[in-house]
């Protein structure tokens, strides 16, 4: 099913649309004159929000948790795509240990990493699935909801290598955003391959750091192309040494708050746009939609009550929030049966393999759908993200998925330059210097 934007201001995004159409052979040759300077992440996922005058990402993951999720048509997509990733990091690898999150009872996230192995077997890597949960001791065989298996492994560490036992990987790839920090089993791995490098995760990442990089992408993007910036581009602010269970940091919220809808207006006016603006404040940090309230006026962010305070003090992990992102609000303007729907893009290396929208049956088009009770549809792509095709009107499934697919390349871009500007300059020698090959190959 392809849901139907319906917003009086589609206008403004079919222009958008339009113009990326018209420009498909430069945008092309820009992101690919990108790759070329820089190593697009091994795989990512981007929350897109298309409000029918305006079309951004609200969310980049570098540790993509729904592969499940993705329309088994495009699994060869996935394969190729993967394939490019490997031979590029490592050509001669054929062995790789993958290293999920600590969910042993959520089936939704093993079904994912089922899928993950799967498509990363049919590269022709032997694949083993090592798990730094402390309550798995011996190999575990779960048993998956669609009747599959999955079988996770305790982690072997033998002096600067990691394994799981009579297996030896060139390279470890992490499905783990490492939201609780990094475990000693995974510092100083200095002879494989670790993927994403550990200063992706998000001990160290800052949402903030990725909105700013990004743009600066999005703006020499729309240079290139003659859009608007803003039409891509979320305006955000931070505040740092945020408290919310002490209550400190509220008045650094509310002015920040109160610049960021002051500055929303004035392009609301700009383009003739009678929405009420609104801003969506959450942790710098961390993911799972987790710690993330909606604000249309400053004074809402002042005296919180104790539930507030608590649903946005700690996120996943019991990671403690100090420092927020206050992000210009994107509303979706897209439904399937009625209830707000957002599409959600998945790449690998920097190929567009699919994707699915996130539905909520209960939270409305200026909400954080990212919440318990969600649901996933599938996209069914009659074409790939990366093909538009001229010969239909604008926003014809193709060409509506080919802009949520350069939008959606725009924030993987961002990603790309963001861990290559952040590697810790304390970062162990001989994996900065993996890390540093990794980036130019």
């Amino acid at each position: 099913m392809i849901p139907r934007i319906a917003s009086a201001f589609s206008g403004p995004l079919l222009e958008l649309e339009r113009q990326f159409l018209d420009c498909a052979t430069a945008i092309e040759r820009w992101f690919r004159e990108q790759w070329r300077e820089y190593a697009p992440p091994f795989y990512g996922s981007v929350d897109l929000r298309n409000a029918g005058f305006k079309l951004a990402p609200v969310d980049m993951n570098l540790f993509p948790g729904g592969f499940n999720n993705l329309n088994p048509a495009f699994l060869p997509l996935c394969v190729q795509a993967a394939q490019a990733a490997v031979e590029r990091l490592c050509g001669d690898a054929n062995r790789l240990l993958l290293i999920p999150e600590n969910h042993t009872r959520n089936r939704f996230y093993l079904r994912n990493v089922a899928r993950l192995a799967d498509i990363l077997r049919l590269t022709g890597l032997e694949v083993r699935i090592g798990s730094l949960s402390p309550g798995i001791a011996a190999p575990t065989t779960l048993m998956l909801d669609d009747g599959a298996s999955l079988t996770l492994e305790p982690l072997s560490r033998r002096g600067n290598r990691l394994g799981v036992a009579n297996f030896d990987p060139c390279a470890i790839l992490l499905n783990n955003d490492l939201s609780a920090g990094v475990p000693a089993m995974l510092r100083g791995l200095d002879e494989q391959w670790l993927i994403p490098p550990l200063h992706a995760g998000w001990h160290m990442r800052r949402k903030s750091r990725h909105a700013g990089v990004y743009e600066r992408v999005a703006r020499a993007f729309s240079e290139a192309i003659g859009i608007d910036p803003w039409r891509i581009v979320p305006a955000f602010r931070v505040c740092r040494d945020v408290d919310f269970q002490e209550r400190s940091g509220e008045e650094c919220l509310a002015f920040q708050v109160d610049v960021l809808l002051d500055d929303i207006r004035r392009k609301y006016r700009e383009y003739g746009i009678d929405d009420e603006p609104y801003v969506v404040v959450k942790a710098d940090a961390g993911t799972y939609g987790m710690g993330v309230m909606t604000v249309k006026d400053a004074s809402e962010v002042t005296g919180l009550n104790r539930r507030q305070r608590n649903k946005m003090a700690v996120v996943k992990d019991g990671l403690e929030v100090g420092e927020v992102i206050i992000q210009e609000g994107v509303r979706t303007f897209e439904a399937i049966d009625g209830a707000a729907a957002e599409p959600v893009v998945y790449m690998m290396d920097h190929y567009v393999v699919g994707g699915f929208y996130r539905v909520h049956t209960a939270r409305g088009s200026d909400e954080n759908l990212n919440a318990p009770g969600m649901e996933f549809r599938s996209l069914a792509f009659e074409c790939p993200c990366c093909i538009p095709d001229r010969m239909q009107a604008p926003d014809a499934a193709p060409n509506l998925f080919y802009a949520y697919g350069v939008v959606a390349r725009l924030a993987l871009l961002a990603a790309a330059i963001e861990i290559e500007e952040t590697i810790p300059a304390d970062m162990d020698a001989g994996a900065a210097a993996l890390a540093e090959t990794a980036l130019a190959l």
